[in-house]
């Protein structure tokens, strides 16, 4: 599949694959000069936010991409309420991730260590604080790495939950093991192969699996975790695949699906666990992209669809906040970064508040005057 340069909500969308359905591609010329580093958005809730990374490795199966590997091996970022603010803000990417991320999506308006400097709220390898909280897994986009997903996360944190990031190696531009050694994306020269959308959420599934299986073992925080409630998030493939993961493991107690073309068959008879789509307007019923209509009726117990007006396929990303930070001049008509950022943290925090806190949330019940934006599909938004 040929990969697309397009802009949305003032950020690059960073080589966008077409198994990721994204928006029609727009125009616009980068900024002479590009701004000073970027900074993410701070945490919404009341809590200190750590952050540690793992390396795991699965030597029950190969690596899908790379046969001389001999196990699949894999980056675990954590987000995690903390018991302190203060603390060294862990990096947002090393300079050669950001390097190999600007290189592989044709972006050469800014230095490649540009992303590097981007400042996060997390501090790093701080003590988790908290026992018996819901745990996020949450999916990159193909070729993204899972700190494009930073400012949820540390959003989710903040909020009291855990977050799990999987970096699904070889399907991002970049990711860095111990060593510095820095596994590339075999998978970018594979993505126009029949069947490859499938195969990828398969193996990601496969990922989530075996995560949430080391998890306790591998992690001197994991007694924080309440591992009866578990979700998914993902953007783009990542959205995908957690309608893969949660067909494959029943733990996955609810999931989310951010703009991604969904590959994974439902059974027939259908998914009961609660579920939602939230898109941009791509994903309309009746679009050109089918594969919600035909989900939809397979899910058979709590769901939603909803439709951000004017959101593009990288809105539920970090992406368009690091936009003036890359050069990248806004796109008029296109949802603002720091709007879209708001609406995905605040829906997607108040779905996983309803499923793994059992808290109401009226937000999801209908069309709220103070997120416009937000259509409810099928009904009401684009056509049915």
């Amino acid at each position: 599949m040929r990969q697309l340069l397009a802009v949305a909500a003032g950020t690059a969308v960073l080589a966008v694959s077409a198994c990721s359905a994204p928006a029609p591609p727009r125009s616009a010329a980068p900024s002479p000069t590009p701004a000073g580093p970027a900074a993410l958005p701070a945490p919404t809730g009341p809590h200190p936010v750590g952050t540690t990374a793992l390396y795991l490795e699965d030597t029950s199966r190969p690596d899908p991409w790379d046969p001389d590997a001999g196990a699949r091996r894999l980056k675990v970022t954590l987000w995690y309420p903390a018991g302190r603010r203060d603390g060294p803000r862990a990096p947002y990417m090393t300079p050669k991730e950001s390097e190999l991320l600007l290189k592989g999506s044709g972006i050469a308006s800014a230095p490649y260590d540009t992303l590097s400097r981007t400042r996060t709220n997390a501090v790093e390898n701080a003590e988790p604080a908290g026992r018996r909280l819901p745990l996020v897994v949450l999916s990159p986009g193909f070729t993204k790495p899972v700190s494009s997903l930073t400012s949820l996360a540390e959003d989710l944190a903040g909020r009291g939950y855990v977050v799990a990031g999987i970096d699904h190696t070889h399907e991002n531009h970049a990711t860095t093991f111990p060593g510095g050694r820095v596994a590339e994306c075999i998978a970018c020269d594979s993505d126009s192969d029949p069947g490859f959308g499938a195969g990828v959420v398969q193996g990601r599934a496969a990922d989530v699996s075996f995560v949430l299986d080391r998890l306790p073992s591998e992690w001197d925080g994991s007694t924080m975790i309440d591992r009866s409630r578990v979700a998914m998030v993902g953007q783009s493939i990542g959205g995908a695949a957690a309608v893969a993961a949660m067909v494959k493991d029943a733990r996955v107690r609810a999931g989310i699906d951010m703009d991604g073309t969904t590959y994974a068959r439902i059974p027939k008879g259908g998914l009961s666990r609660p579920f939602m789509f939230m898109g941009s307007p791509a994903h309309v019923p009746g679009g050109r992209d089918g594969s919600w209509d035909r989900d939809w009726r397979l899910l058979t117990g709590w769901k939603r669809w909803l439709v951000l007006s004017d959101a593009e396929h990288q809105s539920f990303t970090d992406l368009p906040l690091l936009a003036g930070a890359l050069g990248i001049k806004p796109v008029r008509g296109v949802m603002p970064a720091a709007r879209a950022a708001e609406l995905t943290r605040t829906y997607v925090a108040a779905f996983l508040d309803r499923h793994l806190r059992s808290r109401p949330q009226p937000l999801l019940e209908k069309p709220s005057p103070r997120h416009p934006e937000v259509g409810f599909c099928p009904a009401a938004c684009g056509r049915s």
